[in-house]
């Protein structure tokens, strides 16, 4: 009786210690770490690309028509590569980080 009891408690705790651990904080994606480590300096928190006092870094606009209409294959090649003065990360991050860092663009537009 007493191991049927013991296994049904243990049985419960595995059960419901797995929707203790989800009910915190939402975890960041993987893209969402990638741009906060590589591009929030220049195109800030929200992608608009103005410093917190409200200036602007000169770096595009990531909720803009002009990047939001670009296509996918656009944006991984300027990412990969580089354009103007956005430096190239093809190096540093691989193909599937940067096509998630797309998807996280397309995210600002609605935003």
């Amino acid at each position: 009786m007493k191991t049927s009891v013991l296994s049904a408690v243990a049985l419960v705790a595995m059960l419901v210690a797995p929707l203790r651990i989800t009910r915190g904080a939402p975890q960041q994606s993987s893209a969402e770490k990638d741009y906060k480590a590589n591009c929030v300096l220049c195109h800030s928190i929200d992608g608009t690309g103005s410093s917190p006092t409200g200036k602007a870094l000169k770096a595009k606009d990531l909720k803009s028509p002009e990047v939001q209409n670009a296509s996918d294959a656009d944006l991984v090649a300027a990412i990969t590569n580089g354009k103007g003065k956005m430096p190239a990360f093809g190096k540093k991050l691989s193909p599937d980080a940067i096509k998630g860092l797309v998807n996280y663009v397309r995210s600002f537009a609605k935003k």
